[in-house]
């Protein structure tokens, strides 16, 4: 008789991938890969680079294994990390950025945009890249809570939890960053993302 892992907790499935169950690191991928994705691409606005980084936080995470709580929400820890990748992917992105900058007038045309043409893309398509626009100019800490709470839809507690700090941080960083995205986007030609 197997064990249907489909009915394990996720501190019974971290004992058995720490056994060296290699179906529990699958259901423990089954479960959470989608969240940890859409967390991060919405953090970061590039779908590609997303995949990369939901792979780098599974491998972390996988790694670290024996230093997970199974008392505490899987969902939290693994997010935690996926939070650590993607502001470790902001600051390299800011050092490439930095020296793409610093070629010569001549080579400029070798580095491409990030964004579409406007008129490649629909109305809708168009609105998200301007609201994604928006939200990459948002301080880190701001975007962070935004994308928790208004897209990851965590709760206050479980957001404080993630990102080791109080729940009325989160209060006030939510009520900032939304401030901050609506004048962000006020100030922004409807459907034209930079």
């Amino acid at each position: 008789m197997s064990l249907d892992l489909t009915q394990c907790s996720d501190g019974e499935l971290a004992a058995l991938a720490l056994g060296a169950q290699q179906q529990a690191y699958r259901e423990l991928l089954r479960r959470y890969k989608a969240s940890v994705f859409r967390l991060i691409r919405n953090n970061i606005g590039d779908a590609d680079e997303a995949m990369d980084l939901t792979q780098e936080t599974f491998v972390s995470g996988f790694a670290a294994l024996g230093r997970y709580d199974a008392d505490r929400p899987f969902r939290i820890w693994i997010a935690r990390i996926a939070l650590n990748k993607c502001r470790d992917w902001g600051r390299r992105r800011a050092v490439r950025s930095f020296f793409a900058k610093a070629l010569p007038i001549d080579s400029a045309y070798q580095v491409a945009s990030d964004w579409p043409a406007p008129d490649a893309e629909a109305a809708d398509r168009a609105e998200l890249a301007r609201v994604r626009s928006a939200m990459s100019r948002l301080a880190p800490k701001l975007r962070e809570v935004l994308v928790l709470r208004g897209v990851e839809e965590l709760s206050q507690a479980e957001t404080a939890k993630l990102l080791q700090t109080s729940e009325k941080t989160v209060e006030t960083r939510l009520y900032r960053a939304r401030g901050k995205l609506k004048a962000l986007l006020d100030d922004m030609p409807p459907h034209i993302a930079d």
